[in-house]
């Protein structure tokens, strides 16, 4: 049964089916979960939800004194002039995806939105990742509101988290791209026309097709050189490890197991497990391969410092030209990402260094800021160009890297300056 009650009336021992308020004011990972004891009661009365659902049938009940303080009759008080509220409807069943329309969202404010909606995602896949490594049993329902915050940011402006989710340091790397992937399967999902819940399978297999990585030892993992045969051999199990613990999990979804099982798998048959090639591969398969290596090759890793995003994009053109991605699904992921991602550092015709700053308007001519002379060699007052308007001589001749360029903090000239201090580190200095 389930009840509404006001955070005075908490009690450990109650099943929570549903909180008030936005999932990022959650302090849980979980949508539903028991509140075991005084430490998870002082969390929850921290957070600052006001009211929550709870399910008698699974949890304790409020306390009779509650029952009756509840039911006494309140003192008389004059009429008010206006009706009751409605009483708001029973919350949704767990793992109901609520994909709303979302307004569209300007560049810099989105950005200080989904340093948010990454932060809150971020520590729950931890959560969620430590909860399967300690063998508790994952209900894939749970992870639905992580993935409802992730497409609502991707949908008032796509550009903003998935340029800032690049930014990882080597610690949360494993979470982060768990989250990095989601976004852009819930991208190319969108401009494929998939149906809404094709959208959220799609948003839940990204998050969850690394999760056979909690079988491999961190120090594997995260290590700073060449991994040896015995090493990388039990990298490669991580597919299958994570297809096996999904298996247990109720109600998951057919296409987060594919993607699970199959996201390094190749259309030429060169890949791992199954060597899968071809329509063997699903198209959600295909879609995982091309956003698991779009992240891992943007990322800064122990052993490799990543690659800028236009970089990137033409390496993996020669792959899938190469036969390793589906090209079709390749061009259709660059129309999501653009030419041009956000944070690409490029030279323009002038002879300044730019760095992208939004490209929602046209793939070819992004808004950029413009912030260094490379004959002077010195740093101008930062200025945005929209390339795009039919009255601007300016244009982009070269994508460069940072790291060839005496630039301290690179990121400054691109991420909004109240964004938390933890997602301005640097990528190059």
């Amino acid at each position: 049964m389930l009840k509404k009650i006001s955070m005075e009336q908490i009690r450990a021992g109650m099943y929570v089916h549903e909180l008030g308020g936005s999932w990022l004011d959650n302090p849980f990972w979980a949508s539903s979960f028991i509140l075991r004891d005084d430490a998870d009661l002082q969390k929850l009365r921290a957070s600052g939800i006001e009211d929550l659902w709870i399910d008698t049938s699974k949890g304790a009940d409020v306390l009779e004194m509650d029952v009756a303080a509840a039911a006494a009759p309140e003192p008389e008080a004059e009429p008010e002039p206006t009706p009751a509220p409605v009483p708001p409807p029973p919350p949704s069943a767990p793992g109901h995806f609520r994909f709303e329309p979302q307004a569209p969202s300007g560049m810099r404010e989105e950005l200080v939105r989904a340093a948010k909606v990454i932060h809150k995602s971020r520590d729950a896949v931890s959560s969620m990742f430590e909860d399967i490594r300690l063998g508790k049993l994952v209900d894939a329902a749970q992870a639905t509101p992580i993935v409802e915050e992730i497409a609502n940011s991707v949908l008032r402006n796509a550009g903003a988290l998935l340029s800032l989710v690049r930014i990882k340091q080597a610690d949360d790397y494993t979470y982060l791209h768990s989250v990095a992937v989601s976004a852009m399967m819930i991208a190319l999902a969108r401009q494929l026309n998939m149906s809404d819940a094709e959208v959220r399978d799609c948003g839940l297999a990204g998050l969850l097709h690394d999760i056979g990585k909690v079988a491999v030892p961190s120090t594997i993992l995260n290590k700073p050189g060449r991994l040896s045969d015995e090493e990388f051999q039990a990298v490669k199990g991580h597919p299958r490890a994570g297809h096996a613990l999904l298996q247990e999990v109720p109600a998951i979804s057919p296409a987060v197991l594919d993607v699970c099982l199959h996201h390094h798998e190749r259309v030429d048959g060169n890949g791992y497990p199954d060597r899968l090639s071809g329509t063997d591969l699903s198209r959600v398969a295909r879609m995982g391969a091309i956003c698991d290596v779009y992240d891992a090759i943007t990322s800064n890793r122990p052993y490799k410092e990543g690659w800028s995003p236009a970089v990137s994009l033409r390496k993996m053109a020669l792959w899938t030209k190469e036969g390793h991605l589906d090209e079709a699904l390749f061009a259709a992921f660059v129309k999501c990402v653009g030419i041009y991602p956000v944070g690409t550092l490029v030279r323009l015709k002038s002879d300044r260094l730019a760095v992208v700053v939004d490209n929602g308007e046209t793939l070819l001519s992004p808004t950029v800021n413009a912030f260094y002379s490379v004959p002077s060699r010195v740093f101008l007052e930062p200025k945005l160009i929209d390339l795009a308007r039919p009255d601007t001589i300016e244009k982009i001749v070269s994508v460069e890297e940072p790291q060839k360029w005496p630039i301290r903090n690179f990121d400054r000239f691109w991420l909004p300056e109240n964004l938390p201090a933890h997602d301005r580190a640097p990528r190059a200095s």
